[in-house]
């Protein structure tokens, strides 16, 4: 770490940061004795690679293995590689961590990246270097979307992310405030945050319980710009706070999380909607994104910033123009109160009510875990190499649940539980 980057670290509360790391191992993970950890992160976030890296093998873990990235290093192909590099991806490297998830190591992702990193190069080289990296990391990923294992996303405070949230504040000012953002969201920045968490998943199972015993078959969403109507997949289960991993570990894949999320039929969505709040992805903002579905598939897509890549997004494989997650977010919910766009979808996702290009989560199905895939796909799950969130809902968003014999019960009332 530089002589800079250990001043910015000192904007960064010590006490709040090991009560993260300590939250991301004992709520996010629920890491058993014995078990082992894999660990991606941004170089910066090393700070909080230790905390989690001593918390871990507080908790019993039998080896936690980082890995790490560097923005300049990830720069530096963009504006040295050959061409061939861009349809290149670390194969080894991602079937290495298939294996470590079959073998139940545990998986956890600190993000904290500059959203931005990459609006300066060429999208058609991002594009490719993403989906090469897409289909080689697909045996990792269907560990994880299959929920074979536990696993857990927490974000750090970068100066590189803070200077693009607060462009106007000084470095260590954006930092500080960077960090106690995601403090605030992650619900450490109190006494008690194992307590805090408990009380939250509770709530969030009472939204669960109340829309599994609905069992809707699908939702209408109303507001300006949006007449949406999205079938839920045969046999879906609502998810939202802690679930249980195939390996019996009880963990929060997502930390912060405010969304209670299932598996939308990806062949019966029909309707058009736009965006609520702007999408970073790889460096690009997509920002008023309207798109129109026919029996599930979008057919109609623009945007007044970003159409380009949302268009190659798109293009990425036949699922990646169907759904496959709604997820419901009240308007109040803290990050949505706190003002702030993340340009992270860790965070603006929770922000709103949302939905998912792509990859369904198995997970979200009764007996999920003992569907195979050919079952999911004919209950409505959707296959593709992407799985991206945006953002559809608003004060101003009204949803019904449609039940099968078409009676209808509202959900949502300008954005907000009914």
């Amino acid at each position: 770490m530089t002589v800079h980057e250990r001043s910015l670290s000192a904007s960064i509360d010590p006490v709040k940061l090991d009560r993260l790391a300590e939250v991301a191992v004992r709520v996010g993970l629920g890491l058993r004795e014995g078990q082992d950890l894999l660990l991606t992160a941004p170089s910066v976030a090393l700070p909080l690679v230790r905390k989690v890296a001593e918390h871990a093998y507080k908790a019993g873990a039998g080896l936690v293995t980082p890995i790490l990235s560097d923005e300049a290093m990830t720069l530096a192909r963009y504006r040295f590689g050959h061409e061939a590099s861009f349809d290149r991806a670390a194969n080894w490297l991602y079937e290495g961590m298939a294996k470590a998830f079959s073998d139940n190591t545990a998986r956890l992702a600190i993000v904290g990246d500059n959203p931005m990193l990459l609006s300066g190069e060429d999208p058609a080289k991002v594009a490719r270097a993403n989906k090469a990296n897409s289909k080689a990391y697909q045996p990792a990923l269907e560990k994880i979307v299959n929920f074979d294992t536990n696993w857990n996303i927490i974000a750090f405070p970068s100066a590189s992310w803070a200077r693009q949230m607060f462009p106007d504040d000084a470095e260590d000012v954006a930092v500080a405030k960077l960090a106690n953002a995601i403090f605030a969201a992650s619900r450490v920045d109190n006494d008690d945050p194992m307590s805090a968490w408990n009380r939250h998943n509770a709530v969030l199972r009472e939204r669960t319980n109340w829309l599994n015993g609905q069992r809707f078959s699908a939702l209408h969403y109303s507001a300006p710009g949006t007449d949406l109507t999205i079938g839920l997949a045969d046999g879906h289960e609502w998810e939202g706070g802690a679930s249980t991993a195939k390996n019996g570990i009880t963990c929060n894949a997502n930390i912060p999380t405010e969304e209670v999320f299932t598996t939308p039929h990806c062949r019966r969505v029909f309707g058009h909607v736009v965006s609520s709040k702007p999408l970073s992805y790889q460096g690009t903002l997509i920002d008023n994104i309207a798109v129109r579905f026919e029996e599930g598939r979008i057919v109609e897509a623009t945007a007044s910033r970003g159409e380009e890549v949302l268009n190659k997004v798109l293009e990425t494989d036949e699922g990646a123009r169907r759904l496959g997650e709604v997820a419901l977010v009240p308007h109040s919910s803290p990050i949505s109160k706190s003002g702030l766009l993340f340009y992270n979808t860790l965070f603006d996702e929770n922000a709103a009510s949302h939905i998912a290009l792509g990859q369904c989560y198995s997970k979200c199905f009764v007996d999920g875990t003992r569907l195979s895939t050919a079952q999911i796909i004919a209950q409505g799950g959707n296959q593709s190499l992407i799985h991206i969130d945006w953002m559809i809902g608003s004060d101003k968003t009204d949803i019904d649940g449609i039940r099968a014999d078409g009676n209808r019960v509202p959900v949502f009332r300008k954005g907000e539980w009914a």
